[in-house]
């Protein structure tokens, strides 16, 4: 397995980090056809969400300059960088990306948004051509591991999430949820769904602003809301108690005097805004003015790790399951491995059979159906049972850590390396079959 993975989470990096590391949807083509441009990468796919940034190849040899590319892509030094990546290879990539795609990597286990994004940034990948054969047979699988653990475990079975918690941190703020006005920035699906549990816990209306007009139209219908034209977000937006904020924006789209002019036209009325977006959508200067409460997606953090403890069990019944996955996805891949060794020994000496019967042919005159029949027999059963071993230890050894050793030494005995770049034309008066066997004992010296 060549996979190799580098990128940074919600655990080993500072949301200063990872918006400097965060990828807008409308760029996410150009960087994995950049990603498979890098020197050793064959196929690549990036995952960039609020919570983690990830390269995902197939590379050329196991092992490619994936430090150098986020260095290069995102400017950014390997003292400011080095310290908050990790790096899987191989059956550790795997394993990751299996556990990322099943929720279990997530801020909150089992929440079920991850493997949407996982999938929605496959498509792209998939569009654009940068994952094809391998990262294809990786992500197929992976998607099947994540619905059985979610069958199987219920992980994502309890109430646990970004927006639950969020409801929460509301409740502490205002006493009660009831009357309370919120206004949607940025009609994004995490934005949705915590509109969706504000609006359950007693919310008077909603109001939505998004870039695209009909999209906040559309998101605003489904709560009998209000679309605000962006334009007049500023103007509009101290008519909500709570502000959910996710609009992909490079900056700060909130500010201190924003803040200053909201508390102002409210009478100092608090405002509660949770900030889902990476970058975040709000400066933290504007978090420091007295009745604005500004929650990012790392305090949302904080808030959920108090909750999760019940699902430890669960969790620990995934990670069997993933383990177990690992384990047939690389037997898998060893057995897929075999598959060209065996054509390409059963094609070579079919080609030696031929070769023969045709050199000998002139010799034994003109046969009769039956004893053509008795020739083809006779030469077929002797092939069959030249590569009944080593087929039998290729298919074997499939299962076995050693695979790649086995499938070398056969390649090697048969003088495979050499066919796949061409057949040698046999010197004269020799058979391919005889010719073969010389190159053989010469590649062995």
């Amino acid at each position: 397995m060549r996979y190799q993975l580098i990128g940074v989470n919600h655990k080993s990096a500072p949301l200063e980090l990872r918006e400097r590391l965060a990828i807008p949807e409308s760029r996410l083509p150009d960087c994995c056809r950049d990603l498979t441009a890098h020197p050793g990468v064959e196929e690549g796919m990036i995952i960039s969400t609020c919570n983690r940034v990830e390269m995902i190849t197939h590379t050329t040899n196991g092992s490619a300059d994936l430090r150098g590319f986020l260095h290069e892509h995102f400017h950014l030094s390997a003292k400011e960088l080095d310290a908050h990546l990790y790096e899987f290879r191989a059956k550790d990539a795997v394993r990751h990306i299996f556990r990322m795609a099943s929720s279990l990597d997530s801020m909150v286990v089992g929440e079920a948004q991850i493997l949407g994004q996982v999938k929605e940034a496959y498509a792209t990948a998939r569009a654009v051509g940068s994952v094809r054969g391998q990262l294809d047979q990786l992500f197929t699988r992976a998607f099947a591991v994540a619905k059985r653990v979610r069958t199987e475990t219920a992980v994502g079975s309890s109430s646990v999430s970004i927006a639950s918690v969020a409801v929460e941190l509301a409740k502490k703020i205002f006493g009660t949820l009831q009357g309370k006005n919120v206004f949607i920035v940025g009609a994004g699906k995490m934005s949705e769904l915590a509109a969706r549990h504000l609006m359950a816990h007693g919310c008077a209306s909603i109001f939505v602003a998004n870039r695209t007009y009909d999209r906040a139209i559309g998101l605003a219908q489904k709560f009998d809301g209000q679309a605000i034209k962006f334009d007049d977000l500023y103007d509009s937006c101290d008519r909500a108690d709570i502000v959910i904020t996710s609009t992909g924006a490079p900056h700060a789209i909130f500010r201190r005097e924003h803040g200053e002019q909201f508390l102002a036209r409210r009478k100092n009325r608090p405002m509660f805004f949770i900030d889902i977006a990476v970058p975040r959508d709000v400066s933290p200067e504007m978090a420091k003015l007295d009745g604005i409460f500004a929650y990012d997606i790392d305090d949302l953090q904080q808030a959920v790790s108090s909750h999760v403890a019940d699902r430890s069990h669960k969790a620990e019944l995934a990670e069997a399951i993933i383990a177990s996955e690992v384990e047939r996805f690389e037997a898998r891949l060893r057995t897929l491995d075999v598959v060209p060794t065996i054509v390409s020994l059963q094609d070579h000496l079919e080609t030696i059979r031929q070769a023969e019967i045709d050199r000998v042919r002139g010799r034994m005159g003109t046969l009769t159906p039956e004893q053509e029949m008795a020739v083809e027999s006779l030469s077929r059963g002797i092939i069959n049972k030249v590569m009944h071993t080593p087929i039998t230890t290729l298919k074997t050894a499939a299962r076995e850590a050693e695979a790649t050793t086995v499938i070398d030494v056969v390649r090697r005995l048969f003088n495979l390396h050499n066919k796949e770049k061409g057949p040698a034309s046999p010197a004269s008066g020799e058979s391919p079959g005889e010719d073969a066997s010389k190159k053989g004992v010469e590649s062995r010296h």
